[in-house]
């Protein structure tokens, strides 16, 4: 199982929020492609980035920032989220050097854009998929639909997206833990492989999450706030992922 580093994006700076709440940030460094090189070089294999502005003007907004961890480290995979809602956006992402687009609120209002993504760039959508008490949440996690998380990631199985990233708001930037039970779930209700998201505290919960992956469908999770603040070793977390799930995820 892949343990992903999150930096968020804020203003040009690496943030991380509580609960998605724009107002309750704390900034971990005015130097987003520092920080992303921190999480290279402690080994990470994939990097998770949001352009949180982004998110809520539902264009991106941080898309410099972005660019340059891409250009510093073309050999790392990267996931990148946050105001992705047309087929340019996706394309000038893959084009500098990103290799999957996340389509959230998009997903949502317009399910069959995510089957057009994905026959226009095959094998580089993720859908990310964010609820509050199993409902669905958009435009930077400002509305609560009332559509249920796992009845939508049903209806894109057919349409070759590579990966659910699951985020439980409630857990997100709490260090509570997280919602182990929610994502199993989701990984059972629907044939798409799920990246948990949001409350990872500690070893413990990496260890919760790779037991859970032995019977699930669950490939990564992301870590944000519980690396930042030292409650988790970001290294030793993927060294006891990859024990427990014997190999490279």
């Amino acid at each position: 199982m892949l343990l992903i580093p999150a930096i968020d994006l804020k203003d040009g700076q690496c943030v991380r929020l509580r609960q998605g709440r724009m107002e309750d940030d704390t900034v971990f460094s005015d130097n987003p492609v520092e920080m992303a090189t921190r999480w290279v070089d402690a080994g990470a294999r994939r990097l998770h980035l949001v352009d949180l502005n982004g998110a809520f003007a539902g264009e991106p907004v941080n898309r410099a920032v972005i660019e340059a961890i891409a250009t510093r480290h073309p050999e790392l995979p990267i996931q990148v989220g946050g105001g992705i809602r047309d087929e340019a956006t996706i394309e000038a992402y893959l084009d500098a050097g990103v290799d999957y687009a996340i389509i959230g609120t998009q997903a949502v209002k317009d399910p069959a854009f995510v089957a057009r993504a994905c026959r226009a760039f095959p094998g580089h959508v993720i859908v990310g998929l964010d609820a509050r008490d199993g409902y669905v949440a958009i435009n930077g996690w400002a509305e609560i639909t009332t559509q249920r998380v796992d009845e939508l990631a049903k209806r894109f199985e057919q349409d070759g997206v590579s990966a659910i990233v699951y985020t439980d708001i409630g857990r997100d930037g709490m260090l509570s833990g997280p919602n182990v039970e929610a994502t199993a779930a989701l990984a059972d209700a629907n044939a798409i492989p799920v990246i948990a998201s949001g409350g990872i505290t500690d070893i413990d919960d990496i260890e919760a999450l790779c037991q859970a992956a032995r019977k699930h469908n669950i490939i990564g999770a992301i870590t944000g706030r519980a690396i930042y603040e030292g409650t988790l070793d970001f290294a030793a977390g993927q060294a006891l992922a990859d024990r427990l799930s014997g190999g490279d995820a």
